[in-house]
Order: structure tokens, then C-alpha cells, then sequence
């Protein structure tokens, strides 16, 4: 299977793994899909780019920077919530890197 269809369907288990939170919660539908679409793309971003750090490490790294802008703007409107998205980037970014290094190499 091609690498681009192995990374993005890697980024869409990532977000639906963090959009079920999400839904329990009952956000607005805007930041369920923004979060969503924002893992489809950290999948193949994290696939293609190369740094010379371990599989997982690459991927809380390029996890963590991506979502520094979402958590600047949503410390002004609810700042008990940085700390779960972080929380959730860096873990979901450790298992989309290992995947992709994995199974689209």
C-alpha cells in the first residue's frame, strides 16, 4: 500500500481517537472537525518529514509544535483545557510516529 494512504489512514484513527472525547463532551462541531482534520494532516506530515531522532520522539515534536496555536487560543477562552490537549498531542504524536515508521516507511 502506498506510503500517503498508509500515513493518512494512520491520522485518521489518531483522530478519531481524539475526537471521542470531543464528542462525549459535547463541543461545538467546528473544533471536533478542525481536530480531526488537523491529525489527518499531522499523519502524513509526520511520515514525510525526517529528523534524526527516534520514530516517537519525531512524532511528540512535530505533534507538540502543531498544537501550540491551538492551545494559545484556547487559553484565553478555557486554560483548564491546555493541559489536555497537550497531553493528547504528545501521546497521540508518539503513536502516529511509531506507526508511520512502522508501516509506511
Amino acid at each position: 500500500m502506498p506510503k500517503l494512504v498508509i500515513s493518512l489512514g494512520i491520522g485518521i484513527v489518531a483522530g478519531i481517537i481524539d475526537v471521542i472525547p470531543m464528542f462525549v463532551q459535547k463541543l461545538d462541531k467546528y473544533s471536533i472537525i478542525s481536530a480531526f482534520i488537523h491529525w489527518i494532516v499531522l499523519g502524513f506530515v509526520i511520515s514525510y518529514i525526517q529528523i534524526p531522532v527516534a520514530s516517537w520522539l519525531k512524532g511528540i515534536l512535530i505533534a507538540e509544535m502543531a498544537a501550540l496555536p491551538i492551545a494559545v487560543l484556547v487559553l484565553k477562552s478555557d486554560p483548564q483545557s491546555v493541559i489536555p490537549i497537550l497531553l493528547m498531542s504528545a501521546v497521540l504524536g508518539a503513536l502516529v510516529g511509531l506507526l508511520t515508521a512502522k508501516f509506511a516507511a
